[in-house]
């Protein structure tokens, strides 16, 4: 497996265990729909979280959050329109960007709520 997907997985478990520490219900990983990946789909109150987790090893290039473009924020909301209707939920959606910085054997994580009104 090459580095970068190897990384990538540290930061997707470091994102879930940051999140079941503040409370979050995990409802599934790596949902695929289309041509869409979600990364993790968490539940909180009556919130469903669709969780966009971005990992680097440094910030030379930008912040992690930096890498979540317009393409990828319409075909989460796509998956996450089909994971609705298969699941038959009626929560209130919320898109979140967890950023992930891998330092050495620990990670930086910043979670950013309602992330896609922040673009």
């Amino acid at each position: 497996m090459a580095e970068h997907n190897e990384t990538g997985k540290q930061g997707e478990e470091a994102a879930v265990n940051y999140l079941l520490e503040k409370g979050y219900e995990i409802v599934q990983r790596n949902y695929q729909a289309r041509k869409a990946e979600i990364d993790i789909i968490a539940q909180k109150d009556n919130w469903l979280i669709v969780a966009e987790v971005k990992t680097r090893t440094s910030v030379d290039f930008g912040n992690p959050e930096d890498f979540v473009n317009k393409k990828k924020i319409k075909l989460l909301a796509k998956a996450i329109d089909e994971y609705v209707l298969e699941t038959d939920l009626d929560l209130e959606i919320r898109f979140d960007i967890i950023s992930v910085i891998k330092n050495a054997d620990s990670f930086t994580i910043e979670h950013i709520e309602d992330a896609f009104y922040h673009f």
